[in-house]
């Protein structure tokens, strides 16, 4: 018998979209019950919390290689 996954409908643009199925395939399909769309992604509703907490850092990260980057 097929069971329901409650879920909730993420919209972002395209780049941040592809950040959130980079994280879900690292943490072994962890987040993410559908991608729809370049721009919406329904993910399981008991992960949103740690994905934007992942999320954060990840854009942290690249955020400070940019800026190091541009100082050479």
């Amino acid at each position: 018998m097929p069971r329901a996954i409650r879920g909730v409908l993420v919209q972002c643009d395209a780049s941040i979209k592809s950040i959130i199925v980079s994280i879900d395939n690292e943490r072994n399909n962890e987040f993410v019950i559908e991608v729809l769309d370049d721009q919406n992604i329904v993910v399981k509703e008991t992960m949103v919390q740690r994905l934007k907490e992942l999320l954060e850092d990840r854009l942290k990260n690249t955020t400070q290689r940019e800026e190091v980057d541009d100082s050479d």
